[in-house]
């Protein structure tokens, strides 16, 4: 059971995903902070409404998205990201006076490895990502898990992501280690087994219970879990695919041996969960917050697709894109919401769609509207493959240009179509 500190980090997380993080009754849980009233929007900021439980999640988002679509942010957009960054390296939800020392107990681990991603795919600031990355071993936990805030009990969500930023950062995190425990042992941690049901192996609960009692795999925490499990970040540009369907968790025994997921295993095993998952509720996950009624998971149904095509099976991620595409616009509160619209971009990406006409909407041009007046649109403004360019990467593309033009000089057209998308790594 959940003690009422680990109660309000769990809907604050919940709320972190599914786009409600602003939600006035979750000033007093742990890491949101308290504030008297509605934070203005600052300049530099996507989307309009108070930044102070999700500016930096959403403006990473938002960044991240626009530069695997190719847009190249403004620089005020990039400068606020990179000015919320503490001194130590972390990032908080938000801070309203980026000049002032940051309060260690507001930094969170969820804000810090979107934030490096983002910064990853921008490409040139490896400083800052290097920063973070510090910032994310030092606040790693003894049993190798990331806690929202530090100093907490960790959760599959925040050490899910925060490998994705590892990977993101080309720092192995299985080398990444605290006590003998490594980021992957962490996050074996949460992940349902072969003493679990066997509708319930291979997902992720969002914390382990102090008492021992056995937990249920929860949706959300599956969804954002199974990108790390698969080993990726974002953006997810894995090409690799099978036709087969994940491969649940194998249990000789029926069972009978608790032992934790093979780290082998635990992407595939994700994969099956989620599938069964979501061919069980009409191709998306469900939620249940504490008094309300089970409702559509808009977060762990994009978190579940963005797995599952890492994990190479797009196929199995198909029914739930196509879900997204056709009710995707509750959830983005018709393209207002800078976090949800972002995550339909990488998803659109990630699943081979065009998120300039996901169902029948222009994402990109929606989630553009909502932040500064880009730079330009239709050339990324670094290669998304890496944090930060190189004098040989700048040298290739004038070489790939000089070619171009001479192609276009000898009647050699047609069509060459640049993707310029990042990996989510080894493995988000």
């Amino acid at each position: 059971m959940l003690t009422a500190a680990r109660l309000g980090a769990a809907v604050l997380t919940a709320a972190l995903l599914t786009g409600t993080a602003a939600a006035p009754a979750l000033a007093d849980t742990p890491g949101a902070g308290t504030t008297a009233a509605a934070a203005a929007v600052p300049e530099g900021l996507y989307g309009k409404g108070d930044p102070s439980y999700d500016g930096v999640w959403r403006q990473s988002l938002a960044l991240t998205a626009l530069t695997a679509a190719k847009v190249a942010p403004a620089d005020s957009a990039v400068a606020w990201l990179t000015g919320q960054q503490c001194a130590d390296g972390g990032w908080p939800s938000y801070r309203a006076d980026a000049a002032a020392a940051c309060d260690a107990g507001t930094e969170d681990s969820n804000a810090t490895a979107v934030a490096i991603q983002a910064l990853v795919a921008l490409g040139g600031h490896q400083d800052a990502v290097d920063k973070g990355v510090q910032w994310l071993r030092a606040n790693q936990n003894a049993d190798g898990s990331w806690a929202y805030n530090p100093g907490n009990p960790g959760d599959a969500n925040s050490t899910g992501l925060a490998i994705n930023a590892l990977l993101a950062a080309k720092a192995d995190p299985a080398t990444v280690a605290k006590d003998g425990r490594s980021a992957f042992d962490g996050l074996a941690l949460f992940q349902l087994g072969c003493a679990a049901p066997a509708e319930q192996r291979g997902g992720f609960v969002y914390q382990t219970s102090p008492d021992g009692t056995p937990a249920e795999a929860n949706g959300l925490a599956s969804g954002q879990a199974s990108l790390a499990a698969a080993g990726g970040r974002l953006p997810v540009t894995n090409t690799n695919r099978t036709d087969a369907a994940p491969k649940a968790l194998a249990c000789p025994d029926g069972g009978a041996t608790a032992t934790a997921v093979p780290r082998a295993d635990s992407g595939e095993a994700a994969g099956a969960y989620l599938t069964a998952g979501l061919a069980a509720n009409g191709q998306h996950l469900t939620l249940t917050l504490p008094g309300a009624a089970p409702a559509p998971d808009y977060a762990a149904t994009a978190w579940a697709s963005l797995g599952l095509v890492q994990g190479g099976h797009p196929q199995q991620a198909a029914g739930a894109v196509d879900w997204l595409a056709k009710e995707g616009d509750g959830w983005t509160k018709g393209g207002t919401d800078a976090a949800a619209t972002a995550t339909l971009v990488l998803v659109a990406q990630a699943a081979q769609r065009d998120p300039a006409s996901f169902g029948g909407t222009d994402l990109v041009k929606q989630l553009t509207a909502l932040g500064p007046e880009p730079k330009a649109a239709g050339a990324a403004s670094a290669p998304a493959s890496a944090s930060a360019p190189t004098e040989k990467d700048k040298g290739s593309s004038l070489n790939t240009y000089w070619l171009l033009g001479v192609g276009l000089l000898i009647g050699i057209g047609g069509g060459l179509l640049l993707s310029l998308q990042r990996k989510r790594g080894a493995k988000l």
